[in-house]
């Protein structure tokens, strides 16, 4: 969605944006700049800043998922992140799913540089990096003891699609909404296991991921009556849902933004979101904070966003600050920037 919905708009503001796939062959000749996403994937981008000899901006997404695979996950994974630095987890991972899926190593230097050499050599190596927050910068430059020249550039909404409320509708104050991929990382399970017995009526609105068939059917299994599972929709279809429920609820291990998040408090739903990653920068104290690991302490964020009033503050700094025309304005200041020099 980040990756679309900025060169949407950026075409929408006159720039030429071709999206590709870094698995692809590129002819590099035709562009002024490269805007690689998603850093934690070195080996993905590697080949193309070493062959491509143009100038690159890096929007990092750099995700901890470290205590969800510590706590949560099963399996290798699991044993990986505990013997092992999370770097070296990470490289072994990819070797893990060349062998197991057969997917393509992009970056063949990746696996004679490893991990932490690779990612090092990216970012010394761009123009300019884009983190999502001031607070993903901090944990880039602490995590790897760097300094480099950044822009935050944030997440948003399409304000076009999801339009500012003129006045708050009826709500269900009982009804909670879940929007995301089902999967481990965002947690639904122990969503599930806080709302067992309670007053809620659950709304679970994502596809199951393809490599966690087991998670999605321990979901179905600890599901009561009052859960409800929808398949993934459109988003015009999600303005109707966002606009039902009092509360937003999405409880993930960790989140740089929480895309749907911004979605449904936009459209005037309460929030709860997790306290791990960025969040708190977006959200400042308009949001109900949870811990991941404790379905407790979920179920007692969710009473509390369900019983309070929603905050026209946070719908104005939303359609403000966060929408992906505001995004694209100061990514192409970026671009431009980058390319004077």
């Amino acid at each position: 969605m980040q990756v679309l919905k900025t060169a949407e708009y950026l075409q929408k503001a006159g720039v030429k944006v071709d999206v590709r796939l870094t698995g692809e062959t590129i002819d590099y000749s035709g562009y002024d700049l490269l805007h690689f996403f998603n850093l934690i994937r070195p080996a993905d981008i590697l080949a193309h800043v070493i062959k491509s000899g143009k100038p690159y901006v890096v929007s990092t997404i750099f995700v901890d998922y470290s205590e969800y695979e510590q706590k949560a996950r099963g399996g290798m994974a699991r044993l990986l992140f505990r013997f092992f630095s999370a770097d070296k987890a990470e490289y072994l991972k990819v070797i893990a799913r060349r062998v197991k899926n057969k997917e393509k190593i992009v970056s063949p230097q990746y696996i004679r540089w490893g991990h932490t050499r690779s990612l090092k050599y990216i970012v010394s190596h761009a123009a300019r990096l884009l983190p999502n927050s001031q607070s993903e910068y901090n944990r880039l430059a602490a995590h790897y003891k760097l300094e480099h020249a950044y822009s935050v550039i944030p997440n948003g909404i399409d304000a076009s699609l999801f339009k500012r409320p003129a006045a708050q509708g009826e709500r269900d104050n009982n009804m909670v909404l879940c929007v995301g991929r089902i999967e481990g990382r965002k947690n639904q399970l122990n969503l599930i296991r806080a709302l067992q017995g309670t007053r809620f009526n659950l709304y679970i609105i994502g596809a199951s991921s393809a490599n966690q068939a087991g998670y999605y059917e321990a979901c179905k299994k600890y599901a009561g009556p009052q859960v409800h599972f929808i398949e993934a929709v459109q988003q015009e279809e999600l303005i109707d849902w966002y606009r039902k429920a009092k509360v937003h609820v999405l409880p993930s291990w960790f989140e740089t933004t929480g895309l749907s998040t911004l979605e449904a408090a936009a459209m005037g739903c309460n929030i709860v979101i997790t306290d791990k990653g960025d969040t708190r920068e977006y959200f400042e104290d308009y949001a109900w904070y949870c811990d991941p690991a404790s379905p407790a302490s979920i179920k007692d964020a969710i009473e509390r966003a369900a019983s309070a009033p929603v905050s026209g503050d946070l719908m104005e700094k939303i359609y403000t600050q966060y929408t992906w025309e505001a995004v694209a304005a100061k990514t192409r200041r970026v671009y431009a920037e980058v390319l004077s020099k």
